[in-house]
């Protein structure tokens, strides 16, 4: 079980995990010992996931996430393979959590006047600075 918070808590049924070798130092050892994981979790069918959190992670821009919905962490951070799977856990439990938080709705409001006629007084300022400068021949011909 991975607990994400109060309400929400992964199975492991649901949680893929593959011990892949490490890239990086290491000596010998790193071609002899699989230390890297690769941690699976298919967000598009999780049966615990709520509505909500499954749309906000689905609807992120990450490479991580496959076409498939399956959101694939790589953790190869460590030497030690324990370090790493609870390196790779904690990552997915942090996402999670962040989809969790619903973003609030924006409130739309309008421009003051103050703040519209600083905006263009700015672009006279601006517009002047821009008319002082060099008079080359900017003519077309």
């Amino acid at each position: 079980m991975l607990a994400i918070n109060d309400d929400l808590t992964i199975p492991e049924d649901e949680l893929v995990e593959r011990f892949v070798r490490a890239a990086g130092p290491g000596g010998q050892n790193v071609n002899k010992v699989s230390s890297a994981v690769e941690l699976r979790f298919d967000v598009a069918s999780s049966r615990v996931l709520p509505d909500g959190v499954r749309a906000r992670m689905l609807a992120r821009r990450d490479r991580r996430l496959t076409d498939e919905g399956v959101l694939v962490i790589q953790a190869n951070r460590f030497r030690d393979q324990a370090k790493n799977r609870e390196d790779a856990r904690e990552r997915l439990a942090e996402l999670l959590r962040a989809a969790t938080i619903a973003p609030k709705r924006r409130i739309a409001t309008r421009p003051t006047r103050a703040s519209k006629e600083r905006r263009i007084d700015a672009k006279k300022t601006r517009s002047a600075i821009k008319r002082t400068r060099g008079g080359g021949n900017w003519s077309a011909e």
